[in-house]
């Protein structure tokens, strides 16, 4: 949500009780709760109806992960939250906002989608306000990046060494990374699969997660050279997403 900045907020229309979605640019607080920028919502919904906010967030150019947040559109209630918000709004986007148009959506539950045609998955709002936003949210398209120009090869090597897989991987693809491990993108004649893969140790920043995959793609190095025999349990678990 925090790498975010739009989403399609839907509820009921006033007007002739359709379904009926808008677009809007959004921040979220400290618990993840969006505020959105609206002018008058009023005028177009249902007042104090249940709505959904849709949010996307495209991931190495192959991923679309998205998350639908349900609840009730309302006005913050509190002064000091709002100031929060406010600020959050001007370090975002480089303007300020208008207190009176910005509405936060009262959370209720959430729909998870990891990307299109994948399973989807119900997360509570409790989970949902109580989880730790992720260390390396800001700099993984980043390293991402990098690591997909970069360090094909060795990205390469590591689904070699580091997979157990069934058939011969002939190209490979980062797409995210977090504190715990990252996931790729498997090519092969059999198809497109994926697959994640678990750090050594849990990281905290960029220099960490960079000196784990310099690790992991040394170690493949010298284990496809026969140097070093592995003493980690290669990963096995590969879902298929297309033919």
């Amino acid at each position: 949500m925090e790498l975010s900045s739009t989403g399609t907020l839907s509820a009921i229309s006033l007007q002739d009780g359709w379904p009926l979605g808008i677009g809007a640019r959004f921040v979220v607080d400290a618990h993840g709760t969006p505020a959105l920028c609206l002018n008058e919502p009023g005028k177009l919904f249902v007042p104090a109806g249940s709505s959904s906010f849709n949010v996307q967030l495209q991931q190495s150019g192959s991923r679309t992960r998205q998350c639908t947040l349900l609840g009730n559109l309302e006005k913050p209630k509190d002064g000091f939250l709002l100031k929060k918000l406010c600020t959050r709004w001007e370090k975002k986007f480089g303007e300020e906002v208008d207190e009176g148009l910005l509405y936060v959506i009262k959370v209720d539950r959430i729909l998870q989608l990891e990307d299109f045609k994948e399973d989807t998955v119900w997360i509570t709002s409790l989970d949902y306000l109580n989880a730790e936003p992720d260390p390396l949210r800001n700099c993984a398209e980043k390293i991402v990046y990098e690591m997909d120009t970069k360090h094909t090869e060795d990205v390469l090597r590591v689904c070699h060494v580091y997979l157990d897989t069934q058939f011969q991987v002939t190209d490979a693809k980062l797409i995210w990374l977090d504190r715990l491990g990252f996931d790729l993108y498997l090519y092969s004649l059999e198809g497109t699969f994926t697959a994640r893969v678990p750090f050594p140790r849990e990281v905290s920043d960029e220099k960490g997660v960079k000196s784990s995959l310099n690790s992991m793609f040394h170690l493949a190095w010298e284990v496809e050279k026969g140097y070093v025999v592995p003493d980690f349990e290669r990963v096995k678990l590969v879902k298929k997403i297309s033919r």
